[in-house]
């Protein structure tokens, strides 16, 4: 294992000119930086009880990162769906799993926007116990980028445009099946028990800034012209994955109490704030989030609030615009945001060489956030120094820095389920 850690560090110099030039990822350069009390209120009394915390100082944080950071939730904005499922079957992946493709109108039935949610559960556990335990997560490329079925259809939404994958004007084609396999491991999870419920996030609302004109935004009258605290697309693409877990308890083959939701990059910023908006996710991952996810702002490591803002303007809410070049002035730091899922599970994962995601960054915010855990009597990370690559820490709280570079892997999935199975309570 130390001749592991020690090549992946050989590797650090090459990996930093592959990072955006003019940033920092000398540790020894990271700013001196205060963080926010965790267990004060405003009020300056201290919490010490779980009651204090469920009751006063939670609300407390999440209404500042609310207002601070991912915006709100405009009060016009509903919560109803309609589902229609648009194809099933009992044999999918050579027999093995049940494939159910569902349509979650957002706003009225038959008319956009809609999300289109595919479904894989494994058949064995579902007919012996008639539901299965589920990840859940949005996807970049679309649902057919996740599996070799050609009855999955590619979408016509807007897409990124994207050579590796065939994306060209804003489109979808068949050229993408597939690409994203090895991102969410869908026989792995099938074999080891549990199902897979993912969208394609542009459903929810498309990744480029045109003043949040288009998507959910564009159904709301509040949208057409948002406050500076008011939802950017985290939030709204946060959104959709409750309306996803609304369908999820309506689905009788769908073990609604036991839904781990995850993402990777972006959308592992929003699995996080899904998490922290919505308890009924029980279990929280997030794959190499960086900034705005899991790794502390105020180191000013890799990615900045700046540079995020700067390139993707329409992610967070205006007023996190305040904090540019001025993280030391955030009433919130992403510590915080982890402890907003206690006493629930909720995982952290890096990778060594994505050193513009600050992987030692993402382990502090978890390992800083263990306080409130012990509040529950659950512990959270006790190791106090950052743990060597491909080793797993932590109890409620768990991490792990794996070789390799920002992406999500079949590593990643062994770890996840290994501690769902374990926080689920499964044989």
């Amino acid at each position: 294992m130390k001749n592991i850690y020690l090549a992946a560090l050989l590797l650090l110099p090459v990996t930093i000119l592959a990072q955006p030039a003019g940033f920092n990822y000398d540790e020894s350069k990271v700013p001196d930086y205060e963080l926010p009390v965790l267990l004060e209120l405003e009020s300056g009394k201290a919490v010490q009880t779980v009651e204090m915390w469920k009751e006063l100082r939670r609300p407390e944080i999440l209404e500042l990162f609310r207002k601070h950071v991912y915006g709100r939730v405009p009060a016009d904005v509903g919560t109803g769906i309609f589902s229609m499922v648009q194809e099933e079957s009992a044999s999918a992946l050579g027999g093995i799993a049940i494939r159910r493709q569902v349509r979650l109108y957002l706003k009225a039935q038959g008319e956009e926007p809609f999300i289109d949610v595919l479904i894989y559960l494994p058949k064995e556990v579902v007919e012996a116990s008639g539901k299965a335990p589920i990840f859940t997560g949005l996807n970049f490329n679309g649902n057919h980028s996740v599996t070799t079925e050609k009855e999955v259809p590619v979408h016509g939404k807007w897409a990124r445009n994207d050579p590796r994958v065939g994306h060209k004007d804003n489109r979808a084609n068949e050229g993408s099946r597939a690409a994203n396999v090895s991102r969410w491991q869908v026989e792995m999870l099938i074999n080891a028990g549990f199902g897979i419920a993912t969208a394609y996030y542009g459903d929810i609302d498309p990744d480029y800034d045109d003043q949040w004109k288009n998507g959910i935004h564009s159904v709301f009258a509040s949208s057409k012209k948002l406050k500076a605290d008011e939802w950017g697309s985290i939030a709204s693409w946060a959104w959709g994955l409750s309306r996803m877990m609304d369908y999820f308890e309506m689905d009788e083959q769908i073990d609604h109490q036991r839904v781990a939701v995850t993402g990777l990059s972006r959308l592992g910023k929003t699995a996080l704030w899904a998490g922290a908006e919505d308890e009924r996710f029980a279990i929280v991952i997030s794959t190499d989030s960086g900034c705005g996810g899991a790794a502390l702002s105020r180191r000013r490591y890799g990615e900045t609030v700046k540079r995020i803002n700067n390139v993707f303007p329409h992610w967070f809410c205006d007023n996190f615009q305040k904090y540019d070049d001025l993280e030391h002035q955030l009433p919130v730091d992403q510590h915080m945001l982890i402890a907003l899922m206690a006493p629930r599970p909720v995982y952290i994962a890096s990778a060594i060489e994505d050193v513009w995601a600050d992987p030692k960054g993402e382990f502090e915010s978890g390992r800083l956030a263990s306080p409130v855990y012990e509040l529950f009597k659950k512990p959270g990370i006790i190791q106090q120094q950052h743990p060597r690559v491909n080793t797993p820490v932590g109890g409620t709280i768990g991490y792990h820095m794996r070789s390799g570079d920002h992406d999500a892997n079949a590593y990643d999935w062994q770890q996840y389920i290994k501690f769902a199975e374990r926080h689920f309570a499964l044989p």
